[in-house]
């Protein structure tokens, strides 16, 4: 048996109830319930231990059986080998008949990769960014700020691609070169997604109300970088609260960041965070809309998607909420409307989407409830990883 069925067999008896009582309870089919608890079934999605917890009034790390490890997909790594090594390799000194790179080449050749941010050009942005990060080593300490957002962003891109390891050593690297409050929160943010990402959700709790804290600013005298710094934690406190069944908590810290976004007023571009990244009103209501997915309520997730534009939002919050819409739309037996998400997702960003376990589960849920999958929907089936 796994850790997480034991768990959950250990709870469910301590609370006084069947498995079918639990079934009933938390929506989880008896099946997958009784695989769980016999060992059948040694894996399990967050999803679906979030409503077990629920339903056993515990919070969801408590029914786990550890972290979740599940790693890139096959390919991953050989296209980004030269990134890999960039971040895992001692840095490389300029030979004396090198370029000598300078501050002002470096700052406009990584304002030169925004738009690949903004496109979700991965293949580009793995042949980019290793030159520059060696180019920003061999700047030494006039370097350092764009080290960090340089570290920042290959960690960034990490996490999307599932390669957590080496995730960490870029955020490790960048954290000890953060020289502020500011900078050391952009590192934090994604430092808190890629715990959540691996299942460590008390974790990613923990480290997003301390810097939640570290960051909280006098709102009547803050600036735009501080409002947004302090913002994109609180919805990092909210996202991890959700998963980990602490709705109340998860509440609270969206009302706090609301108030930040209505103090910004408008949605706001952090400096520190060089993707395209935005907070503000918009982002906070795509994030309520992100509960209301977790929280397994699609007419809600519906509603909230009706009254919003994602035209200001960076192409990772766009195209998460777009998945949110698409998840909720499969839930309701709408399965031409969530494939048509999915399919402006991938027309959009064809990198982004095949790196996104989230899209395979939805996919799943339309190709259960549909007779017959056309052609285009086989073919999505390839670009998310599901077998046939």
């Amino acid at each position: 048996m796994s850790d997480a069925g034991r768990h959950v067999k250990d709870v469910r008896k301590r609370r006084g109830l069947t498995q079918r009582g639990l079934a009933d309870a938390s929506g989880v089919s008896l099946s997958i319930i009784r695989k769980l608890e016999q060992g059948e079934r040694e894996t399990v999605r967050l999803e679906t231990l979030r409503k077990l917890a629920a339903a056993l009034r515990v919070p969801t790390m408590r029914l786990s059986g550890g972290p979740n490890e599940e790693g890139p997909r096959e390919g991953t790594k050989e296209r980004w080998e030269s990134l890999r090594s960039a971040l895992e390799q001692p840095p490389r000194m300029p030979q004396s008949d090198d370029d000598q790179p300078t501050v002002a080449g470096v700052r406009d050749a990584l304002s030169a990769t925004e738009p690949m941010f903004r496109k979700d050009e991965f293949a580009k942005l793995a042949l980019a960014l290793p030159s520059l990060l060696q180019d920003a080593e061999a700047l030494g300490d006039a370097g350092r700020e764009l080290r960090v957002r340089l570290l920042e962003l290959s960690g960034w891109l990490m996490v999307q691609t599932r390669q957590f390891d080496v995730a960490e050593t870029a955020l490790q690297r960048a954290m000890s070169e953060a020289s502020d409050r500011l900078e050391g929160a952009a590192v934090m943010n994604t430092w808190s997604w890629l715990l959540m990402r691996q299942g460590e959700l008390e974790k990613a709790h923990d480290l997003a109300v301390k810097w939640a804290d570290e960051t909280e600013p006098r709102i009547t005298r803050a600036t735009p970088e501080e409002l947004s710094a302090w913002g994109i934690m609180l919805l990092r406190v909210s996202g991890s609260a959700i998963r980990n069944a602490h709705p109340g908590v998860a509440q609270n810290a969206l009302r706090f960041a609301n108030s930040a976004a209505a103090a910004l007023g408008r949605e706001y571009t952090p400096r520190n965070i060089g993707r395209s990244s935005t907070f503000g009103p918009t982002r906070v209501r795509l994030h309520a809309a992100e509960n209301a997915s977790v929280m397994d309520q699609p007419d809600l997730v519906l509603r909230i998607a009706r009254k919003i534009s994602v035209r200001s939002q960076g192409s990772n919050n766009r195209n998460r909420h777009f998945l949110d819409v698409a998840d909720a739309y499969a839930k309701t037996g709408m399965y031409m409307e969530a494939f048509g998400q999915l399919e402006q997702i991938r027309a959009s960003s064809p990198e982004w989407l095949p790196n996104q376990r989230y899209a395979r589960d939805i996919f799943a849920r339309i190709a259960k409830g549909r007779r017959t999958l056309t052609s285009e929907m086989r073919a999505m089936a390839d670009v998310v990883g599901m077998p046939l």
